[in-house]
């Protein structure tokens, strides 16, 4: 009698623990299910947010070339300008000159500034290296002035000179390119300095802007 009632009560006790094991194998496929799909989830938010990042840093980019491109608001092109090398005076079409005919020496233009009047020929000649260079007049605040100095001796590949003739108090020239200012705080000018110091529409991209004259 007792012997039945043991028997009884183990296998009571394993049927338990089967139903137990059970239990928690279930459990386990359910929390094996469910890390799963939030594992998928965050793959396929992760990708959904990877290809939203890259669409829009592609937009970015494509709108930053773009703007790069762009002329500079204001901003006279000059086209078919002739590069021989000269020895006597040109009589340039636009004042100051952005190309065309010009002195076989260059105008120093490693941050240069001049306190007078330089050789428009040989400023040509920079302009065909890719710099830069800022011109102003009378009509132009000293302030300014300053400042643009300040900007040019910062900048490789750049020079700067008075030009009483010209029509506009602050001018910069690149090769085939011009633009007119009234004051040095207008952001078209740093806009022109990055366009166009060693831009693509240098001649002759990396040429020397040292070595040449500073008379």
């Amino acid at each position: 009698m007792g012997s039945s009632r043991a028997k009884a009560q183990r296998a009571e006790r394993r049927a338990k623990i089967a139903e137990i094991r059970r239990a928690q194998a279930a459990r386990e496929r359910r929390n094996r299910i469910v890390a799963w799909a939030c594992g998928a989830a965050v793959v396929v938010g992760v990708a959904a947010g990877g290809w939203y990042l890259v669409d829009r840093d592609q937009a970015r980019n494509e709108a930053a070339k773009a703007a790069a491109a762009a002329p500079v608001d204001g901003e006279k092109t000059f086209d078919d300008l002739s590069r021989n090398h000269v020895s006597t005076p040109v009589d340039y079409k636009m004042s100051p000159a952005v190309g065309g005919d010009h002195d076989q020496v260059w105008m120093n233009c490693n941050g240069d500034v001049y306190d007078r009047e330089i050789d428009e020929t040989n400023a040509v000649h920079s302009l065909e290296h890719g710099a830069v260079w800022v011109t102003y007049n009378d009509k132009a605040a000293d302030g300014d002035v300053g400042d643009l100095a300040e900007k040019v001796r910062r900048t490789p590949y750049t020079l700067m000179s008075p030009y009483a003739g010209q029509s506009a108090p602050i001018m910069l020239s690149a090769w085939g390119r011009q633009l007119s200012v009234d004051s040095a705080s207008d952001p078209r000018v740093e806009r022109f300095f990055t366009k166009y110091v060693q831009g693509e529409q240098t001649p002759e991209p990396g040429a020397a802007c040292t070595g040449g004259t500073a008379a």
